[in-house]
């Protein structure tokens, strides 16, 4: 009796090592800024790849034959593009089976080399300099807007909209905030907009006072900046305290944000702000609402742009792997470049060169310090 229980057991373990060996880890990377001014962003993208990643697995997916279980490798970049690059090489080295990110244009383009290299594909839903899919490399999709369309937008409904005549520009020098600047200064021109100024700053700045008076005295109808809302919040205040109340305020998807609000401190100021974002608003999404209800449950106060689109991102990757039955790159590749994928934010389809079919953009505005579409 006692020899048949110890059988009985081992046999019991063998199946439970079996099952375990049966299972298999297929590691999801992540890069974004999780450390620095831009960390809120950051999270925001790392919370919808979690989230993602938890509701796959709930699903007992099985992938050439064998059950999977995802996992996320969450690295910090901090907007750097030498921490970049040195993560995107990180993950090249884990023999991660995909990338979502980066968030800036200025990291994921250097990183983007980096997957190419090492034949590991990286899906960003933020990075949106145009130059990021120029070298056509076979690894590099976005799925959001990029500045072409971001900017021509906002410098459209400055000059058709709001008949603006004079236009003052200000970008931080970064792959992003000059890309998107440059776009916006093309098109307002092309309009017949004056640029009355152009000045420049750092992602690290807060004290705006000195570019901002020599803007003054040149009185424009307008300011735009290319950058993002650790800038463009105390900008705002700096604004009002130098009489620049009625100066409209406009900015591409790196201002769009809920934190600049609380960047801006009151400041009203806020209310002139225009900004544009890739993407339909989240109430016009395919699955925009509901999916909103679930992140603000899990993530509370947490939200600010991306996250939906890192959510889709996870589910694209893994909805290619599906389709090819392999998690290797290599063989689900050709898969992800024939994606027509009905995600929460659109219905997602590539271009040959890794960019949207069909983007959408939206413009938003802040009416009683709420972040509201304008389209």
């Amino acid at each position: 009796m006692q020899m048949k229980l110890k059988l009985t057991v081992a046999a019991a373990l063998a199946a439970a090592c079996g099952l375990a060996a049966a299972q298999e880890v297929i590691k999801i990377g992540h890069v974004a800024p999780v450390s620095g001014a831009q960390a809120h962003y950051g999270k925001d993208n790392e919370n919808g790849v979690r989230m993602a990643l938890e509701e796959l697995n709930a699903q007992n997916i099985t992938i050439g034959g064998k059950k999977v279980k995802f996992e996320i490798q969450a690295e910090d970049d901090a907007a750097d593009p030498k921490q970049g690059t040195a993560a995107a090489q990180k993950l090249c080295d884990s023999k991660v089976a995909g990338v979502v990110g980066h968030l800036n244009s200025g990291t994921t383009i250097p990183a983007s080399k980096v997957y190419n290299d090492c034949g590991i594909p990286h899906v960003t839903g933020a990075a949106t300099n145009p130059n990021l899919t120029k070298p056509n490399y076979n690894t590099t999709f976005r799925i959001i807007a990029n500045d072409n369309a971001l900017g021509a937008a906002l410098a459209l409904y400055a000059a058709d909209t709001l008949k603006l005549k004079k236009v003052a520009i200000i970008d931080d020098r970064t792959a992003y905030g000059q890309g998107v600047a440059e776009v916006f200064k093309k098109t307002a021109q092309q309009k017949g907009m004056q640029v009355v100024d152009e000045q420049f700053t750092t992602d690290k700045a807060t004290d705006f006072m000195a570019i901002l008076t020599a803007i003054k005295s040149k009185s424009p109808d307008a300011i735009f900046y290319g950058g993002m809302d650790p800038q463009a919040g105390p900008m705002l205040r700096q604004m009002e305290q130098l009489g620049l109340s009625n100066v409209k305020y406009f900015g591409g998807d790196g201002i769009c944000t809920s934190e600049i609000i609380k960047l801006a401190a009151g400041a009203k100021t806020l209310e002139n702000v225009i900004c544009a974002e890739g993407g339909s608003s989240l109430a016009k999404m395919p699955g925009g609402t509901e999916w909103k209800k679930k992140y603000d449950a899990k993530y509370p106060g947490q939200f600010q742009v991306y996250s939906p689109y890192t959510y889709d991102a996870t589910y694209l990757l893994v909805d290619a792997m599906k389709r090819a039955n392999s998690a290797d790159p290599k063989k689900y590749i050709p898969e992800l470049k024939k994606s027509n994928y009905k995600g929460v934010t659109a219905t997602i389809a590539f271009e040959p060169n890794g960019e949207l079919k069909n983007p959408a953009t939206t413009l938003y505005t802040y009416k009683g310090g709420k972040k509201t579409p304008l389209n």
